[in-house]
């Protein structure tokens, strides 16, 4: 390293793929940017650290409110990966650290801060190009989406697009929008009421889904599925 050699200018931002079950489709949060670049284009929700002494998690939480109206300990949040292509941003070297979030169905988002408006998009629509993203924001959610389908797989994360209570109907309808696959009803039930402390039933039920009434249930403390289920046949281990 030659001794004229000095730190580096880098930005740092924060991009949120914020995924939700609505209208029985896996739907992402996507914003309508309000400056340049990429003006009048959709993007993740994000931004810059506000200032050197911001924490990224904490930023991802302000962003997330900022931008969309949503609260960040109302939801699943977690740290997905980092992204440092030097043309990532045609601004200037932007490093961003992205977050996934997963939620239980909401109203419509408000917008705020740089975004224009504020809405839920089928991730299909993006995934499949219909729908184009600003930045490399395809590539984020892409990797966004394939975190959340294997997570379904060893934990309990598929509860957290459920509400409070819930039936196991429910949450096979979570893993079939999901990773676009039919789940086996009576196997499925089977498996996922006979993980210890998975779920935990509230006494309650409902009819909602029409004939007997089905038993509610919360989440346990389970953090993991032993065994996993797996998404290329719909069974388990």
């Amino acid at each position: 390293m030659s001794s004229d050699w000095e730190i580096p200018a880098v930005a740092v931002a924060v991009d949120l793929v914020v995924l939700t079950v609505r209208s029985a489709r896996l739907q992402v949060l996507l914003v309508e940017r309000g400056i340049e670049p990429y003006a009048g284009k959709l993007a993740l929700p994000g931004g810059f650290l506000a200032s050197e002494r911001e924490d990224v998690d904490t930023a991802a939480g302000r962003e997330l409110a900022e931008e969309t109206g949503l609260r960040p300990e109302n939801l699943h949040l977690e740290q997905l990966r980092t992204y440092g292509a030097p043309n990532r941003d045609p601004r200037r070297r932007v490093i961003a650290v992205a977050y996934l979030a997963i939620v239980p169905d909401l109203p419509e988002p408000t917008a705020g801060g740089d975004a224009r408006s504020a809405r839920w998009v089928p991730v299909s629509q993006v995934l499949t190009r219909r729908a184009t993203l600003a930045f490399d924001h395809q590539r984020i959610l892409s990797d966004g989406v394939e975190r959340a389908r294997s997570r379904l797989e060893y934990s309990a994360l598929a509860t957290a697009f459920c509400p409070p209570q819930f039936t196991v109907a429910d949450l096979r309808n979570v893993y079939e929008i999901v990773w676009g696959e039919t789940l086996d009803p009576r196997n499925f039930h089977r498996k996922v009421t006979g993980v210890a402390d998975f779920l935990v039933p509230t006494g309650g039920h409902t009819t909602k889904h029409g004939g007997r009434p089905a038993a509610l249930y919360r989440r346990g403390t389970a953090d993991v599925l032993h065994p996993p289920i797996l998404r290329s046949t719909g069974g388990w281990r």
